[in-house]
């Protein structure tokens, strides 16, 4: 006996087969091929629009190989297989980290194997180096390398190892710390340029330059002290061109000072000489006058610096009834001095 649930499966078989022959039927139809074919042709074209956001720039690969580079804004390029794209953003600043790895702007983890470095003092030194950098290149970053960003992270290490290596401890330690930052970004672009990674480092930073936990507190006294032995040197430098210059002037101004007295004692002992020469010569011509006169002479510059009292020259007995002088006359009420009297009381 037939079983009737087979029958009712392929009853059903049989009216689906009759659907899709009546579909297949209407869509082969010349008019219906046309316009599935023109759909299908619009929604080929609209896959090769667009858009390049501010900041970024896209690559044109045409059938495999560079084509062109477009800038931000709506464009087109023929659809697949004959055209693609690729859009990368060139603003964003990026970063890299060497010796330490960190998570929402703190450090989480130092990594020995990065940071651990030897000195040209054969000292050991824990670096770490902080990177930041811009695609410059979009077609050389997509297709030159395999792994950009990676080999820049390689690249940071070995040019920080080399410049590192050329250098004491002291030296990367303390003021030729900035140095070694600029060294070690110049080489790292230079390696960058060379393997064509179509980055640029913006940016190179030493966070840390340290010496192993088990002697950095040694190191720390040592650069303590060489801190305080520049700041002791700099203070004393700066006293001396503080006082070198006063003493000099000083020392000019005495110069100025002597030399202005030799010219002055000069003049004065010329102009005395050509006096007493003077002074000669009219006593030689009239002794007498010239004697009186330098004697009215020299009284007149001894006796105005001096208490003095005129008595007459005929006068005899005693001197008591002038007594007491000083009460008798005050200073500005003593006579005055005239070559007349001078010569009463010449001796």
């Amino acid at each position: 006996m037939e079983n009737p649930e087979w029958g009712g499966i392929s009853s059903a078989v049989e009216s689906f087969i009759e659907d899709l022959q009546k579909i297949f039927k209407t869509v082969l139809r010349p008019p219906m091929l046309l316009a599935l074919g023109g759909l299908g042709l619009v929604l080929w074209l609209a896959s090769g629009l667009y858009v390049v956001g501010p900041g970024e720039q896209g690559v044109i690969r045409q059938f495999g190989k560079i084509h062109s580079q477009t800038g931000p804004g709506l464009g087109f390029h023929l659809p697949l297989p004959i055209q693609s794209r690729d859009v990368v953003d060139v603003a964003r600043v990026r970063r890299a980290e060497i010796g330490f790895r960190s998570e929402g702007g703190r450090q989480t983890m130092v990594i020995d194997e990065e940071s651990l470095m030897l000195t040209g003092d054969e000292n050991i030194v824990a670096s770490q180096l902080f990177v930041q950098y811009v695609i410059k290149d979009p077609s050389a970053f997509l297709f030159r390398a395999r792994d950009p960003e990676q080999m820049l992270t390689t690249a940071a290490e070995v040019a920080l190892r080399n410049v590192v290596g050329r250098n004491t401890i002291d030296f990367t330690m303390t003021d030729g710390r900035f140095q070694v930052q600029e060294q070690t970004k110049e080489q790292l672009q230079r390696l960058l340029d060379d393997y064509r990674t179509g980055l640029l480092a913006t940016e190179v930073r030493l966070l840390v330059v340290d010496p192993p936990l088990d002697v950095k507190d040694a190191f720390h006294d040592v650069v303590r002290a060489w801190e305080d032995r520049e700041r002791l040197i700099q203070e004393a430098r700066g006293f001396a061109e503080d006082i070198l210059p006063r003493s000099r002037g000083e020392a000019a101004e005495a110069v100025r000072k002597a030399e202005g007295y030799k010219e002055q004692r000069i003049i004065r002992s010329q102009g005395e000489a050509e006096r007493f020469l003077d002074v000669r010569e009219s006593y030689e011509k009239s002794p007498t006058v010239t004697r009186e006169r330098l004697y009215l002479e020299m009284m007149e510059r001894i006796l105005p610096h001096t208490e003095k009292v005129i008595l007459p020259s005929q006068s005899t007995g005693s001197v008591l009834p002038w007594l007491p002088l000083k009460k008798a006359q005050a200073p500005h009420e003593m006579p005055a001095i005239t070559s007349q009297k001078l010569k009463e009381v010449k001796p």
